[in-house]
């Protein structure tokens, strides 16, 4: 809104003082797909006078936080067919010297050939675009309204995409300003439509690919999703949306955009019933996020700079409680049963109790520090870093559990996302930042959270799961609990006849005795191992002494290793033996068992 009233406020001045606001035009080619570069132009016309214009390339795009350095796959930039001097001043951006001339024609190459949700591809088969590893825009000139005109291959008469068609012509696209054009995937090609209406919504699924799902039960299962999303909030920001779903062999992701997302998935994997959950939460994660980050969304998000690193402490809510509502949507929308969304609750808890980084970096770290750590994992994140998805969405539950608690079940989490949307999207019109969205919290719970913020968000405190799950007649039990295991805490994999470690865990025989990541594992016991070392270590006990032969960069060393008992949990959601009727009451309210 703000962007629509300052471009509207430039056009009136303009009118007022008798200059013409510039205009600008994109046009997309690609005449030789196979191999893999898309043709941009941009025309920039009724230019100020000036000595140079600043075109610029974004650096990253939202919802992924790494710095991607698009630019590196520019070739052949010019300025009116080379009559314009044009430089390369900076990594993305480029000088034009235009001197007298009032319209310049930009012309460039990109080359697109890394298939994943938010970078772009073209080969013979199709082309997919993210706007921001294609697009440059003027600089100080993104809020300029544009025409994008696609100019498909031969024999491709699909477009897929949330910018809205000119005059019916579905290969020529409005584009409101440049934040739209980079929340706006095109997929162009031969794909599927397949279409459907849920919460008074069309919903149009572009499938790329052969693979072998049921329509039927597809579209079926995808209107469950988003008529149960709707009612989180309880309205629809849309007035139309797009699935861009790409069925490739193995790979998986998504990525939100404003009314539209882009899905990977295997192209065998809707007949598997657990891949097909899978990919169904998939949907409702990407899905959720049309409310959860695209427009509730911490005050750091939006608007966007697209050239440096956007940070918050944040994304544990925008990310992590969007995995939350990812598994509760399921099971709200009766997709899987109560005993499958425990199973799934158990598996997260799991995940991130025997993560030693648990305890080292707090969630809100962790959404900090994206941009240098979850996005470039090492050997040693496990140690030393904790994912803002799944110990965000453990937290999720966690606050849904407790809202119902002390609201004797007239409440829960879905009122706090009301409450954002509401206060800060609809009525402030801005993001909001870690204090207010703490003080939502409260409002909602009716108590200070303080010791819960302190502890769990910007601590590493372990978090006292029974008393929030005994509200609901639950009990976390641990499986190993007394168990007397020994453990070798390091992960390996065979590559071409040699077993080797991919990383050891933090306190564990590996760990206190000095094997290493990229050690090639020889011998145990002057035993050749070239499998599974874990078999053969649970056949010793704890306290045993072994003797590892291993190959360390081409030097052959012996470690005489200690077992160690192993520490790790495995977790389990189980019911209490005599739960009260307010235990049993809220534990349907929870589960939406009546």
């Amino acid at each position: 809104m703000k962007k629509i009233i300052l471009l509207t406020g430039l056009l009136l001045m303009g009118l007022t003082q008798g200059f013409a606001i510039p205009k600008l035009a994109y046009f997309l080619s690609m005449d030789e797909p196979h191999t893999h570069y898309f043709d941009v132009e941009m025309r920039i016309t009724d230019l100020d006078k000036r000595d140079y214009l600043d075109v610029k390339m974004a650096v990253w795009t939202p919802g992924s936080y790494l710095i991607r350095e698009y630019a590196k796959n520019v070739e052949g930039f010019t300025a009116n067919e080379g009559k314009l001097k044009a430089e390369k001043i900076s990594k993305n951006t480029w000088r034009i010297y235009t001197g007298s001339a009032k319209d310049v024609q930009i012309r460039y190459k990109v080359y697109a050939y890394e298939l994943s949700v938010r970078t772009s591809f073209l080969d013979d088969t199709h082309g997919y675009l993210n706007g921001a590893s294609v697009f440059m825009y003027p600089d100080r000139m993104m809020d300029l309204p544009s025409v994008l005109t696609v100019k498909p291959y031969q024999g491709w008469t699909e477009i897929s995409t949330g910018l809205e068609s000119v005059k019916g012509n579905k290969f020529q696209l409005n584009v409101p300003n440049y934040d739209i054009l980079v929340d706006s995937p095109i997929e162009i090609g031969t794909q599927k439509i397949l279409n459907f209406t849920a919460a008074s919504v069309p919903h149009k699924v572009a499938m790329y690919g052969e693979a072998n799902y049921t329509p039927d039960r597809l579209l079926s299962d995808m209107k469950k999703i988003v008529e149960e999303a709707t009612t989180v909030i309880g309205e629809h920001p849309c007035k139309d949306y797009t699935f861009i779903v790409h069925n490739i062999v193995g790979g998986g992701g998504g990525l939100e955009h404003l009314n539209s997302t882009t899905l990977q998935t295997s192209k065998t994997g809707y007949q598997f019933e657990p891949s097909y959950t899978g990919f169904l939460n998939l949907v409702a994660h990407e899905y959720f996020h049309l409310w959860n980050v695209k427009r509730i969304r911490p005050k750091a998000l939006g608007p966007f700079d697209y050239e440096n690193e956007n940070y918050t402490h944040l994304l544990w809510v925008s990310e992590g409680f969007t995995s939350f509502y990812a598994n509760y949507l399921l099971r709200r929308a009766r997709i899987i049963s109560p005993d499958q969304y425990l199973n799934m609750l158990s598996t997260e808890i799991n995940g991130i109790e025997i993560s030693p980084g648990n305890r080292v970096q707090s969630v809100a770290e962790s959404s900090w520090d994206a941009w240098i750590k979850f996005y470039r994992p090492n050997e040693n994140s496990n140690n030393a870093t904790i994912s803002y998805y799944s110990k965000g969405s453990v937290l999720g539950n966690v606050l849904n559990l407790d809202i119902l608690r002390s609201t004797k079940g007239q409440k829960n989490l879905d009122d706090v996302m009301r409450y954002l949307w509401e206060e800060y999207y609809k009525k402030q019109k801005r993001g909001f930042t870690d204090e207010e969205f703490q003080k939502a919290v409260e409002g909602v719970i009716g108590r200070k959270m303080d010791d819960f913020f302190q502890k769990y968000v910007f601590g590493t405190a372990p978090i006292d799961y029974n008393a929030y799950f005994n509200a609901v007649g639950l009990q976390l039990v641990d499986a190993n609990k007394g168990k007397n295991d020994p453990y070798l805490g390091a992960a390996t994999s065979p590559a071409g006849g040699k077993l080797m470690v991919n990383s050891v865990t933090r306190g564990s025989s590996s760990y206190l005795y000095g094997l290493n990541a990229n050690d090639e594992i020889i011998a145990l016991d002057g035993k050749r191992v070239t499998d599974d070392i874990n078999r053969l270590i649970s056949l010793k006990n704890v306290g045993d002494k072994v003797k590892l032969l291993v190959n360390r960069s081409g030097e052959l060393k012996e470690l005489d290793i200690v077992l160690q008992r192993s520490i790790n949990p495995s977790y389990r959601l189980e019911r209490l033996p005599n739960p009260t009727a307010e235990q049993t009451a809220l534990y349907k309210k929870w589960l939406r068992t009546e």
